[in-house]
């Protein structure tokens, strides 16, 4: 039988039960999300990404990114910036509920760069070292760092970047093979990303692409990673993560009659739905989680039929009752 491609791995002195993760997602991988992922077995779940400045200058929205409140550990939380003392303080900060810290210099959203954060950090190389050195100065848990390609296709520097990371005392990186400038277009390189495990030591773990338990074994393969990390092809899917652990734990196909071509079954979906809702509801309240669920339910039924129908009358609801009592009425029907 072939050798298994999941793997317990280790992070530091962090021991997860395997080399699959969910990626962080602003706006996505908030509390409830992160839960009902964890169901479905990833190895490590990360927090949206925290601004330091917002931590340093104790703003309350920045707090709530924070809670981690009965999750099954371990939990890495992402932070931000470009500040050296604000990361420095969100880093010390943070590392008191984390398990892993996470810096961020991959995020390629508008109102990120504009500020000098994220992705935008490629361009810096000699802050990329500072920020990395004080940072793991400063946590009392292993620091992880998540990077781009590069910065656009004149500014390829993952390779050179990944050195410095490593050098400056990072436990791990996380390399997404596209540069700022593809934002989430065209293909992810994964040849960047064998390049990058193959000039650092410590774990690297491969974003980009992975939309399918064959892409995820393809990564493997191709690229030597560690671990790999599934951001968008878990929204409306989080059953992925148990799909693709089986599927590269075994390289079996298992036919399962319970399930059907999106999947998974629609009684799991129904249960799943519900359970966002009610995590949702305690997390942030009726009226912001109605809202912030419209995304989620689209996700959730995309391909099902008359689905945009469905997903305008979702839209129109602002009250739990309502909106379950509609689902359930959607998933009798299908």
């Amino acid at each position: 039988m072939a050798k298994s491609l999941v793997k317990k791995m280790k992070i530091g002195n962090v021991e997860l039960e395997n080399n699959v993760f969910l990626a962080p997602m602003a706006g996505i991988t908030d509390r409830p999300f992160r839960i009902i992922c964890k169901e479905y077995g990833p190895g490590l779940v990360c927090t949206e990404m925290v601004s330091s400045k917002g931590l340093y200058y104790n703003d309350r929205k920045t707090d709530l990114l924070l809670n981690i409140k009965d999750e099954k550990r371990p939990i890495s939380v992402q932070i931000f910036g470009n500040d050296v003392e604000s990361m420095k303080y969100a880093a010390k900060y943070v590392s008191n509920i984390a398990d892993i810290v996470d810096i961020n210099m991959g995020c390629p959203a508008p109102k990120v760069v504009k500020n000098g954060d994220g992705s935008k950090l490629l361009l810096n190389l000699p802050l990329v070292e500072e920020i990395v050195t004080e940072v793991v100065k400063a946590s009392n848990v292993p620091v992880t760092v998540k990077i781009r390609k590069g910065w656009d296709s004149n500014n390829i520097v993952a390779v050179e970047a990944a050195k410095i990371i490593e050098k400056a005392g990072a436990s791990a990186i996380t390399i997404h093979g596209r540069t700022r400038a593809e934002y989430y277009s065209g293909v992810a390189d994964w040849d960047i990303i064998k390049q990058v495990k193959q000039s650092v030591n410590i774990p690297v773990i491969g974003n980009g692409d992975i939309k399918s338990k064959e892409d995820a074994k393809k990564m493997f393969e191709l690229t030597g990673v560690d671990g790999i990390m599934i951001g968008r092809a878990a929204l409306g899917n989080p059953w992925i993560f148990k799909d693709v652990i089986e599927y590269l734990s075994t390289n079996d196909e298992k036919e399962n009659t319970n399930y059907n071509k999106y999947g998974v079954s629609n009684e799991e979906k129904l249960r799943i739905i519900l359970k966002h809702i009610a995590l949702e509801v305690e997390e942030k309240g009726e009226i912001v989680a109605i809202k912030e669920m419209r995304k989620h339910i689209s996700w959730y039924i995309k391909n099902y039929r008359e689905a945009s129908k469905f997903r305008d009358v979702v839209n129109k609801i602002d009250n739990r009752q309502e909106l379950e009592a509609c689902i359930k009425e959607y998933f009798k029907n299908l």
